[in-house]
């Protein structure tokens, strides 16, 4: 059986309220305009979850908001306060308990990163991959039975793409042809 993932660091959060904790940070003007245009890349590319696991801080809840009216189905969501800063076998957990062929988790750095560059075979060349910056996203499928049976180093990776990188309607941004002064 081909299991597919799609793991997604959410779009960038506000840091202006200094009273705000760090579990009710919002998404920022980028992050709002970055997460709908991750969710228009996903249904182009045809990589839309069957299921959403996301952390229940503020932050991903708003990017999973965004992202979801551009998909072309409903998706069952989780919201899972264990997903919240949670390290890469925390996340490994949480997804061990999903019933769903490709699910997307939407959790934090470093865990998130951290799981991305352990669950592929190879690693994306893209410049990004290892910094994994807000809103990056890394679809990765697996020849396994149930997500239990994930093992480091045995996936394959699909598509990686970080939201800078894409227009408003979620295609591949022109790049400038000028000359660099």
């Amino acid at each position: 059986m081909t299991l597919r993932l799609i793991l997604t660091r959410h779009a960038k959060s506000d840091w202006t309220d200094p009273l705000a904790g760090d579990h009710a940070r919002s998404l920022n003007k980028r992050g709002q305009g970055a997460a709908p245009r991750l969710g228009a890349w996903l249904a182009a590319q045809g990589h839309v979850p069957d299921l959403a696991l996301v952390s229940d801080a503020r932050r991903t809840r708003e990017t999973w908001a965004l992202i979801a009216p551009a998909l072309p189905r409903e998706v069952p969501v989780r919201f899972l306060s264990a997903l919240y800063c949670a390290g890469p076998e925390q996340i490994r957990r949480c997804l061990a308990t999903a019933d769903a062929a490709t699910v997307m988790v939407i959790a934090h750095n470093p865990g998130i990163a951290d799981l991305a560059a352990a669950l592929p075979g190879q690693r994306p060349a893209h410049p990004d991959f290892a910094r994994y910056p807000t809103g990056a996203t890394l679809v990765a499928e697996f020849d396994a039975a149930d997500w239990p049976s994930l093992r480091a180093g045995s996936g394959r990776v699909v598509d990686f793409v970080v939201p800078r990188e894409l227009d408003e309607a979620g295609q591949p941004a022109p790049r400038s042809t000028a000359p660099a002064r």
